[in-house]
């Protein structure tokens, strides 16, 4: 009995257009605005950012701040570079293990050419080949992608960071009339009878400014202290480290404050904020984000995260004075 040929079909034509567009993925990335370009150096912010030391007296938080976002961006495009490389060689190799000969991937062709009875049989193996390759190549689509978001976040970063430096440069003669203003005045004008309690002293209470400590005293008079209020930090590179700051703690261990507490946070903030000008208070954070009097139309600005509630001021409301 004559049995009838069986053509075996190779579908070549429908597995090398999908594998072109895994090719196409190997081509180089569209290109972002580089963040340490010529124009936008982070260098040279800094160096703008020193020249501007001695009018803002240190006053420079916001900045520092900036520019932690600027590294963190540009390490994390830095990361999913490398993990790109990565993918495109193995799909490189992939690539290059298909076009040869028939264009299959070997052992896609080992099961191909064997028995159309065995096809069958070796269909789920087939299907499992396809299902892994084809997680490589959408692995590559997945991280250009995300280095296109990382270049453009970083890109993003140190355009604010650039920003923040002009506004910076542009307040100049303006702060500088406050400083001189407020190291003029030395103690601003302020409201209460000055009585302290025992329990709102905490470390370097003693240690603050004329200035911060008639802030301090005014806004534990007005709204009490229910943990104590740290000043003076010696070393600080901040306003701590000249006694021109106060965290006034509103939980204790770094835990995160009372609901009562939290509005209790508040107050004084926005009582900070209100009274800045006849205070001589440079700025203040709290929750996360950061208010300066250099710079008020701007409003609470974000920060970056700091990776604990201390550091990212949930705990205490910190205030800065000229």
């Amino acid at each position: 009995m004559h049995r009838p040929s069986v053509r075996r079909v190779r579908p070549r034509s429908i597995l090398f257009v999908g594998f072109a567009a895994a090719v196409a993925l190997l081509m180089p990335t569209t290109s972002y605005a580089d963040p340490q370009e010529e124009e936008l150096s982070l260098e040279e912010l800094n160096e703008r950012a020193d020249a501007l030391e001695e009018e803002y007296d240190a006053e420079l938080r916001e900045y520092t701040d900036a520019k932690d976002a600027v590294t963190k961006a540009d390490k994390a495009l830095e990361d999913v570079e490398e993990e790109l490389e990565k993918a495109r060689g193995n799909v490189a190799e992939l690539a290059a293990a298909q076009y040869k000969g028939t264009g299959l991937d070997p052992t896609v062709e080992v099961v191909i050419s064997s028995d159309p009875e065995e096809m069958l049989d070796n269909a789920a193996t087939v299907g499992h080949l396809s299902h892994s390759n084809g997680e490589r190549v959408s692995m590559l689509t997945d991280l250009k992608s995300d280095r296109a978001d990382a270049a453009e976040k970083a890109d993003a970063k140190l355009k604010d960071a650039k920003e923040l430096i002009e506004d910076l440069e542009e307040q100049r003669d303006e702060v500088k009339e406050k400083i001189d203003k407020y190291e003029a005045e030395e103690v601003p004008e302020t409201s209460g009878n000055g009585t302290v309690p025992e329990s709102a002293k905490g470390w370097g209470f003693g240690g603050a400014t004329p200035r911060m400590a008639a802030i301090r005293d005014e806004i534990i008079g007005k709204f009490g202290a229910p943990y104590p209020v740290g000043c003076l930090r010696p070393g600080d590179s901040g306003e701590h480290g000249s006694g021109r700051a106060c965290d006034f703690m509103m939980s204790n261990n770094g835990g995160h404050p009372s609901a009562e507490n939290q509005a209790l946070g508040r107050q004084i903030a926005d009582y900070a904020q209100a009274n800045a000008d006849r205070l001589g208070v440079m700025y203040i954070i709290w929750e996360q984000k950061i208010w300066s009097a250099n710079n008020p139309g701007a409003g609470w600005k974000p920060m970056e995260d700091r990776g604990s509630v201390t550091q990212n001021h949930y705990d205490h409301v910190h205030i800065s004075s000229y």
